[in-house]
This record gives structure tokens, sequence and C-alpha cells, in this order.
């Protein structure tokens, strides 16, 4: 049996596994500022996404302004502020896949996005079902209009086709 301490105060609570592997990353890069990206990756990959006391506690331990690590953490669209969606759908928005109809998958996940989140509010409140995000340009013109959906690219994918493929995983309206 265990004993209480002296003040009669009860033990701290032990840390989170996650934090001392974050703390050790942070260590391995000797607390560095020009490791802040790195840092950002780390901490979002043990995370799931980075929270602002993380965000302050990256910039006291990095010794940088608090306003750096939130620049860079809103600048590059692979940092997540917010809870990551059990799925993504990323559409192209680069010329040739705009061009092609990239709109009209936009406002197709939105509808299909906006259902889930209706039927979602009569249930446990838990992470959002779809998440719709869009990009300027994937690299893949060729194949325009293209959706990445959970990393998975959809090439030449019509309205109707991106409906099908959101049946397929659950995602209905």
């Amino acid at each position: 049996m265990t004993q209480p301490p002296p003040s009669g105060r009860a033990p701290p609570a032990t840390k989170d596994n996650r934090q001392k592997l974050f703390e050790r990353a942070m260590s391995r890069q000797a607390y560095a500022g020009h490791a802040l990206i790195e840092v950002l990756h780390t901490a979002q990959e043990l995370f799931g996404h980075l929270t602002p006391e993380l965000l302050r506690e990256v910039a006291l331990k990095l010794k940088l302004p608090p306003s750096r690590v939130l620049g860079v953490a809103t600048f590059y669209n692979f940092f997540s502020l917010q809870p990551k969606a059990e799925h993504t759908a990323v559409v192209c928005l680069g010329t040739a896949c705009y061009v092609a109809g990239a709109p009209q998958l936009v406002q197709a996940l939105e509808r299909r996005r906006c259902a889930c989140a209706a039927a979602d509010a009569d249930k446990e409140a838990g992470p959002a079902r779809l998440s719709v995000q869009s990009a300027r340009c994937i690299g893949s013109c060729g194949l325009a209009p293209a959706v990445v959906l959970d990393g998975r690219i959809l090439p030449r994918v019509s309205a109707a086709q991106l409906e099908r493929e959101l049946d397929k995983i659950g995602i209905t309206a």
C-alpha cells in the first residue's frame, strides 16, 4: 500500500507518455529555434493537432516569440490547429482542376459534410466525420480535376463519382 506524501497532498499525476516523447524530441534538437518545423511535426504526430497550449510550450522551450510559432503553424497547410476528422478530402484548385470542374466537387463535398454534421449532432460529440480542404495545386494537372480522399488520389473525378466514393467509405448524406 502506498503512503500519501507527508504534506497530505496527492502525488503529482504522471505525465502522458506522449509528453515525454515530445520533450525528448525537442531535447534531441537542443531546443534550437531553427528546428521549429520539425518540432511542430513531431508535436502533431504525437498529439494529432496543435493546441494553443502546445504552441505556447514550443515557443517557451525553443525561446521563440509565440507569434512566430503560431505564424509557422498557420502558414503551412500540413499543420492542423483542430482535431482531425475521420476522413479528409482535399480538392485541388489549381488552374487545370478549376477549369475542369473543381468548384462543383467542393460544393458536393460541402453538402455531404454538412449532412454528416447534422446527422452527427444527434449523436455523442466526437471528431468530425469529414474534413473538406483545398490546395492551390497538388501537382497532378494531367488528372484534372483531382481530389485526394484519405490520401488516395481520385483522378478525373466527377461530382457523381465523388459521391459514390464517399458512400463507399461510409460518409452518407
